[in-house]
């Protein structure tokens, strides 16, 4: 997820203008990258202008920049997908991927690999977008500060809303310091789409955690909530070890996955 923002950067001129940055932060953020008061309507086509309600699809209408993004993501992972190639990803234009698609390549990812497999392809996919030297620039521009989870939080509402739909910077305790350094989606589009607990946690969330936390220096933690499909990041807080965290005890979401197993108390795709 953090790799489109992150090749925003110019690293010739971030270190002159990460002040101007995080001033302008501070002064807009507030009412820059919220959801209504001219927020962000993330490309929801509901009349609402919110996520339909749960047990309904939200509809959304993506322009270029969206499907842009979703090509960029889906041809890096084709080439890991069952039944995929060096070629695969050719076959189809900048503008011939929607969502649909970006995610049935992701569930032919996960096939016929373990789960610690596809979250190493999720890296490697992460990794192969990036320019050379681009974790230890990140370090350098974003140590481990409260300014810089402040930051990134405020990069990840506009940057991402065509990958996990509409959010919002919220207020969260970080080792008892109160930042606005978390992102409340208000209901994920990744999630809602698969149905699939662990394309959730295996294809997101550990994969997505590892990277900010081992790869640019900066912890996050993520939280999905598997009832209303919303989902918490904080950033600066220090992962859980996989065993201890209640997402790898979820089961399966019968009423949105196609192959769930009702009768198990763990989701399949969360097994070694």
């Amino acid at each position: 997820m953090v790799v489109l923002s992150f090749q925003a950067i110019n690293f010739h001129t971030a270190g002159s203008s990460i002040a101007a940055a995080q001033r302008n932060y501070y002064q807009n953020s507030s009412s820059s990258v919220g959801i209504g008061g001219g927020g962000v309507r993330c490309g929801i086509a509901e009349e609402s202008g919110v996520p339909a309600p749960m047990g309904q699809k939200t509809k959304y209408k993506d322009g270029i920049f969206e499907k842009a993004f979703m090509t960029l993501f889906a041809r890096k992972m084709e080439k890991f997908a069952r039944g995929g190639g060096e070629d695969v990803g050719k076959k189809k234009g900048w503008l011939d991927y929607d969502y649909e698609a970006f995610v049935e390549v992701s569930k032919r990812v996960m096939q016929g690999r373990t789960r610690l497999q596809q979250q190493q392809v999720v890296r490697e996919v992460l990794i192969s977008m990036l320019p050379p030297g681009a974790p230890a620039q990140f370090r350098k521009l974003f140590p481990p500060t409260r300014w810089a989870a402040e930051f990134n939080a405020a990069l990840t509402v506009p940057f991402f809303h065509w990958l996990v739909g509409p959010s919002e910077v919220v207020e969260i305790e970080v080792n008892g310091v109160k930042q606005r350094s978390g992102v409340l989606i208000k209901k994920c589009r990744y999630l809602e789409n698969s149905g699939c607990v662990g394309m959730c946690v295996n294809m997101c969330k550990i994969p997505t955690q590892d990277f900010f936390t081992n790869e640019f220096g900066l912890p996050l933690t993520m939280t999905p909530n598997f009832e209303d499909m919303s989902c918490e990041m904080a950033y600066g807080q220090v992962p859980v070890r996989f065993e201890d965290d209640p997402a790898s005890k979820q089961p399966c979401l019968p009423v949105f996955c196609p192959v769930a197993n009702p009768n198990s108390s763990l989701c399949p795709k969360l097994q070694p």
